[in-house]
């Protein structure tokens, strides 16, 4: 009867966290559907004046209430605790949430998981003093983790991986530079000019490119957007490039020597990142082959030999 409950609940445990997670992704894709389109309205010449303040129609509206009561109930988390607000927008930049309202959004949508947590648990009391006791213990557990882990884990996810595109296409976003510049270009020409090169294979990187390409047509100082540009990339490669040329600007050195010198850095550093990952590939293959291709190896040769024994056993 235990195992039986236990059973169950570790059923219920996994559709909870499947839908959990679901909703959480729908919700996210959403969210930046409706972004993508209101941006596209604003950025399309062709488009009526007036078609921006059309109501949308069914479903789309109700996803546009259901955004703006999140968006509110994280306003009003966001200003309970300002001290954290800086650290998290750096945080959800990196992660492509450029928004200016991803910080509300993104604390409502785990103010609303935490309270989902808090009622499941709440609906699950009554079975702790039943026969299903440990079942409804490690589902109310099991929902309580998610709903606090999971809000983050796919914040950190999200970010991992464009972490990644950003080193990898870090390297050749430098030996453009080196090119173009060589060839006459002036930086901020370059810059827009590579951002069209690197749009198929990087295009979250050219995403945040053609951004620092508009702070600097709009004005701002070259030195201040290669640093915004830094803070939201969020990797070392684009910070030391960043001081790179603040000091290659201030002590008046060739900025084509600089980069060359610093494109052949980025470059031995991919090389050895590269023969870092693959020395370590016999440690990573270790696990894997003690615990599946191993047994698996030894029932082949064993196994024949022992049906075998115990068949000229069972004649004697």
């Amino acid at each position: 009867m235990l195992e039986s409950s236990f059973q169950n609940g570790l059923t219920l445990v996994a559709f909870a966290m499947v839908l959990a997670g679901a909703g959480l992704l729908a919700f996210m894709g959403l969210r930046q559907a409706r972004l993508g389109m209101q941006r596209r309205a604003r950025l399309s010449d062709a488009a009526p004046a007036g078609a921006g303040g059309a109501t949308p129609p069914g479903a789309f509206a109700a996803f546009s209430g259901l955004a703006g009561g999140v968006r509110r109930l994280g306003d009003r988390v966001e200003g309970q605790d300002p001290s954290q607000v800086s650290a998290l927008r750096n945080k959800l930049m990196q992660a492509g949430f450029t928004s200016r309202e991803a910080v509300a959004f993104y604390l409502g949508v785990r103010t609303i998981a935490l309270v989902a947590a808090t009622v499941f648990t709440l609906a699950l009391l009554p079975f702790a003093f039943s026969k299903s006791a440990l079942g409804a213990i490690v589902m109310a557990g099991a929902f309580a983790l998610v709903a606090i882990m999971a809000p983050d884990q796919f914040i950190r996810m999200r970010r991992n991986a464009r972490e990644r595109e950003y080193r990898e296409g870090f390297p050749d976003l430098l030996d453009l530079l080196v090119a173009s510049v060589q060839a006459g270009l002036s930086l901020d020409a370059a810059v827009g000019r590579i951002s069209e090169e690197l749009a198929r294979r990087y295009p979250n990187l050219t995403e945040h490119l053609m951004l620092m390409t508009l702070e600097l047509r709009a004005g701002r100082a070259r030195k201040e957007a290669w640093s915004r540009l830094a803070d939201r990339l969020g990797i070392e490669e684009a910070y030391s490039f960043a001081t790179m040329l603040r000091q290659a600007e201030d002590m008046g050195t060739s900025l084509g020597d600089t980069l060359t010198a610093f494109s052949e850095d980025m470059r031995a550093k991919r090389i050895l990142r590269a023969e870092e990952l693959a020395n370590s590939l016999p440690a990573k293959l270790m696990l894997p082959l003690v615990l599946f291709i191993f047994p698996c190896l030894m029932g082949v040769l064993i196994l024949p030999a022992a049906v075998h024994i115990f068949a000229a056993m069972g004649h004697k």
